[in-house]
Order: C-alpha cells, then structure tokens, then sequence
C-alpha cells in the first residue's frame, strides 16, 4: 500500500477554480481499480489552500493513476498552471507486525 498527500498553495483567487477542476477529479478518481481513497479537502483559514489525501493498493495504482488521460488533463494541464506550490509526500502505512 502506498500513501500520498498533496498540498496544493493557489495563485490569489484561484481557490473556486482548482476546487471545480478537483471535483471533476473526486468522481473520475473513485472509479479506479486499485484506488482505495481519494479525499479532497479545502482549508478553512486559507481558502486558496488544498490537502489531498491518497491511498492506493501499491505502486503500480498509483502509477496508473497518474497515466490516466483525465489526471493529464484536470491536474497535470488544469491544476498546476494555477498553483503557486505544489507539495507531494509519499507514505507507507505503519502496521502491526506482533
């Protein structure tokens, strides 16, 4: 399993902008094999902010994930272009191995 947040910082007034494009993403996304959450969330102290949250079955989802024609075009064509920053972080679960 794999884990990914972004943080996504927009240019000024492009928070509704991003918001719409992720929106499209959250219905596309849910769809995916291998994709077992894709959680959306808008800062409430600074508006043009985004934390994602993404958890896939393992690398090979993810890879998928981000090859998809829509994520070329909403995120990678879309997004970016009205993002001042843009973090990503990648995780692996911890588990209980007793």
């Amino acid at each position: 399993m794999i884990v990914l947040t972004a943080k996504y910082q927009c240019k000024a007034g492009m928070g509704d902008t991003v918001e719409q494009a992720l929106r499209e993403m959250i219905s596309l996304v849910k769809e995916e094999k291998g994709c077992i959450h894709y959680l959306v969330n808008r800062s409430k102290d600074e508006p043009e902010t985004f934390l994602l949250f993404e958890q896939y079955q393992d690398e090979q989802a993810l890879s998928s994930h981000s090859e998809t024609p829509y994520f070329k075009r909403i995120v990678l064509d879309t997004i970016v272009p009205l993002l001042e920053k843009r973090e990503r972080t990648f995780y692996t679960p911890v588990t209980n191995l007793s």
